[in-house]
């Protein structure tokens, strides 16, 4: 909105109102407010939460600490809401279809997740919102990136025509790590399948972005079990998209890297420096030991924030690599359950590989300390980053 505002100023004369045309200068201001919201209304939520006694229950799994986080508040994840939504409706432009995109998803999955916390903490009921509603949300989610994604005239790449010269084009292209002319068409996947069906690339294409926002939300959710970890996690994906953003939306930078060119995309720093501003923010008080829990609230929508930023800009290809910590905390939980399920249809036992799942409880369980996981986990995710960056250039 101020955009607006202050672009009508720079019209009418007003000496310096011309800086919120800058990128950088809108994504430094989204950034510090992000900080500022967290903190500040971070701590009276706390307090609020605190009065209500909305505090978590937590079972006793023989991990140690565990049982004394029983009582902290959680739903916290309205700190992270407040403070991505806030500062991305203040200095982006709400008519780039990609901002559009990010807010109806940061809505969609906040609201998944605050239904289930408050069936959780209100209603007394621990299973919460039953799995089957969560994944039928993710899919409608899905369904609508998807669709717009496809569908909308100001989704486009800017390509080189056999002319040399740069078109916009509709083609449903992705990056492929690695590999030189690093460009997979989903359209020429569904051509191998059946000649002349590249038009309909898009039966591809949305299942694809549909697993993809499922996986990535649900592991971002495996993934919360200790202070801080998928807070600091996801910053630092955050801030990796966010230089995917700036490059992607900015044709030299682009055509030096040798990378699509997406018009519109760059508008994405902004919403990518509120992500990082608000999970920086809220670990703050998340950090062990943690003063305020996330709860799904929080981690449904960061883990879908991330996979329909990278879809936008991309790159859902580069989440393996990328979102790794996300990916090896889901499979440690499917490996798990399908080993001892096997296991005990075989032998009458049941088997574990892991001494308990997800992994950074394999890691409790083995004695170490919980600040000490997330730390090795957070530099897991730096070193993931650091290649996924990499792949820029390394093909």
């Amino acid at each position: 909105m101020l955009y607006y505002l202050f672009d009508a100023l720079d019209q009418a004369g007003l000496p310096g109102a011309g800086v919120f045309r800058f990128l950088s200068f809108r994504a430094g201001l989204a950034l510090l407010i992000s900080l500022l919201i967290s903190a500040v209304f971070g701590k009276q939520l706390i307090a609020l939460l605190r009065r209500k006694q909305v505090g978590e229950s937590v079972r006793d799994l023989g991990l140690e600490g565990q049982l004394s986080k029983a009582g902290t508040p959680t739903m916290g994840g309205l700190i992270i809401l407040a403070a991505i939504l806030l500062p991305t409706l203040l200095m982006a432009k709400l008519d780039n279809v990609y901002i559009v995109l990010m807010l109806i998803s940061t809505l969609w999955l906040g609201l998944i997740g605050f239904i289930d916390d408050y069936i959780k903490v209100f209603k007394k009921d621990k299973r919460g919102l039953a799995g089957k509603f969560k994944v039928v949300g993710q899919i409608g989610l899905g369904l609508l990136v998807g669709s717009i994604l496809y569908s909308h005239p100001s989704v486009v790449v800017r390509m080189f025509n056999n002319q040399g010269a740069y078109v916009d084009s509709h083609r449903l292209l992705t990056t492929l790590p690695f590999i030189k002319g690093h460009e997979l068409d989903y359209g020429t996947i569904m051509s191998w399948v059946h000649q002349g069906w590249d038009a309909y690339a898009w039966l591809l294409f949305i299942p694809m972005v549909i697993f993809v926002i499922t996986a990535v939300s649900n592991g971002a959710n495996m993934t919360d079990g200790l202070d801080g970890l998928a807070t600091g996690v996801s910053a630092i994906i955050g801030l990796v998209l966010g230089i995917f953003a700036y490059v992607s939306g900015n044709l030299k930078f682009a055509d030096y890297l040798n990378i699509m060119y997406i018009p519109n995309s760059g508008e994405l720093v902004v919403f990518s420096a509120a992500f990082v501003g608000a999970c920086v923010g809220f670990l703050w008080y998340n950090s062990f030991p943690a003063q305020v829990f996330m709860g799904d609230t929080g981690s449904l929508s960061l883990g879908g924030i991330i996979a329909v930023l990278a879809i936008s800009l991309r790159k859902e290809l580069m989440i393996p690599i990328l979102c790794g910590v996300f990916l090896v905390e889901n499979l440690s939980v499917i490996l798990q359950v399908s080993y001892f399920k096997y296991t005990k249809a075989r032998f009458g036992e049941g088997r574990r590989i892991f001494k308990m799942s997800p992994l950074h409880h394999h890691y409790q369980k083995l004695g170490w300390h919980e600040a000490k996981i997330v730390a090795r986990f957070w530099i897991v995710g730096l070193a993931l980053a650091a290649l996924t960056i990499i792949t820029l250039k390394l093909r």
